[in-house]
This record gives C-alpha cells, sequence and structure tokens, in this order.
C-alpha cells in the first residue's frame, strides 16, 4: 500500500509537493484549533455558574475569583475581570468596561485562523487540478511523438499518472474543509455560550454586589 502511495506521489510531478506542503500545513492548523477550542470549553457553563452563583450569594469574593483562576478560559478570564472590578469597588459601568476589555481580546482567539483552513483547501484542490491541466497538456505532446499504435497506450498511461495530482489535492482538500466546517461551528457554539454566561453573571454578581460588603 505504501509502495503504490509514493509510486503513485512520484507519478504525480512537481505540483504533488506544493500540495504535500499545503496537507501538513492544513493538519498542524487544524490540530491547534482542535485543541484550543477543547481547552477554550473545558469548563461546564451550567456548572461552573451554579458554583459561581452560590459563592457570590455567600459573599464570598476571594473563593469567586479562585474558582475563576482553577481553568483559565474565555469564560472565565472574563468573569474574573468583573469580580476584580467589583473588589476594586468600581461601578457597574466600569465592571462592564473591564469585562468587555476581556472579551474583546479572548473571544477572537477562539475564531483565529479557523478561516486558513477553508483557503488551504481549496489551494489544494487548485494545485490539483493545475498539476493534471499540465500534466494533460505533456500527455498530449507525448502522444504526438509516438507511433499511431502505441498513442491510445501512452495516453491512457500519461493521463493516468496526471491525474494523481487531482486526487491528493482532493485527499488533502475534503478533510480540511470538514474539519473548518466543524470548527467554525464549535467556535459559534463557544462564543455563543461565552456571551450568555457573562451577561447572565454581570447582572448577576450586579445585583447581589451588596453582599460582598459584609
Amino acid at each position: 500500500m505504501i509502495t503504490k502511495i509514493l509510486t503513485a506521489f512520484q507519478q504525480g510531478g512537481f505540483w504533488m509537493w506544493p500540495i504535500l506542503f499545503i496537507s501538513f500545513a492544513g493538519f498542524a492548523l487544524m490540530a491547534e484549533r482542535i485543541r484550543y477550542l477543547s481547552l477554550a470549553s473545558a469548563v461546564r457553563k451550567e456548572e461552573f455558574l451554579n458554583q459561581l452563583n452560590q459563592l457570590v450569594l455567600q459573599g464570598n469574593l476571594e473563593r469567586c475569583i479562585a474558582l475563576c483562576n482553577q481553568n483559565p478560559t474565555p469564560l472565565t478570564k472574563i468573569v474574573r475581570a468583573g469580580l476584580m472590578a467589583i473588589a476594586s469597588r468600581k461601578s457597574v459601568d466600569e465592571v462592564q468596561t473591564a469585562m468587555d476589555a476581556i472579551a474583546l481580546r479572548e473571544i477572537p482567539k477562539i475564531e483565529k485562523r479557523t478561516s486558513l483552513l477553508a483557503m488551504l483547501a481549496n489551494m489544494a484542490t487548485l494545485m490539483g487540478l493545475l498539476g493534471t491541466t499540465i500534466g494533460m497538456i505533456g500527455a498530449f505532446g507525448a502522444v504526438s511523438k509516438v507511433a499511431a499504435s502505441e498513442k491510445a497506450a501512452v495516453l491512457a498511461g500519461e493521463i493516468s499518472m496526471a491525474m494523481n495530482c487531482t486526487a491528493f489535492g482532493l485527499l488533502v482538500a475534503i478533510p480540511l474543509l470538514g474539519a473548518y466546517g466543524w470548527l467554525t461551528t464549535r467556535g459559534t457554539e463557544i462564543v455563543d455560550d461565552v456571551h450568555e454566561a457573562a451577561v447572565a453573571t454581570l447582572n448577576f454578581i450586579i445585583s447581589n454586589r451588596d453582599k460582598f460588603a459584609r
């Protein structure tokens, strides 16, 4: 199997190498994004909010902050900024501003570089087609130089080799596009959860901030 793959790669010509480079870049990026989103969603929203709300009702600001520090994620960092503002006796607007400032820094990280996967997938496909087109041009050029009885066999062989580029390009592009779709959807879900939880937490903290003054 490996021998067949290596043979097909060699037969594909020069354009197989750029596609191979794209595959390395694309799969490395895919792994990095999956890892980041896994870390970004490591905190279960409902469980975290329940624990935080209980601590808020107890007026235990230090434990609220410690809870956020246990597992740094976009959500916990945003909430921590609000709690730190409360600890500094900031006004409601200043608490909101503190949380918004962290949100503006953390939210873009969730969607960062994901769109590159779609670009790399398109590049792999186009380079595969380019390699095949160039191979086809070469194939017809080669046919013109052989005897009529050999033309069919030579053309079939040359076209078969040229199609390796398209096959390899699609082999790289399909999983990258699949990963792009999943990461985009997952990133949107995480961003929505962060916004929802941050607003709910802010309102709850503000409405119960008098308990921290005990």
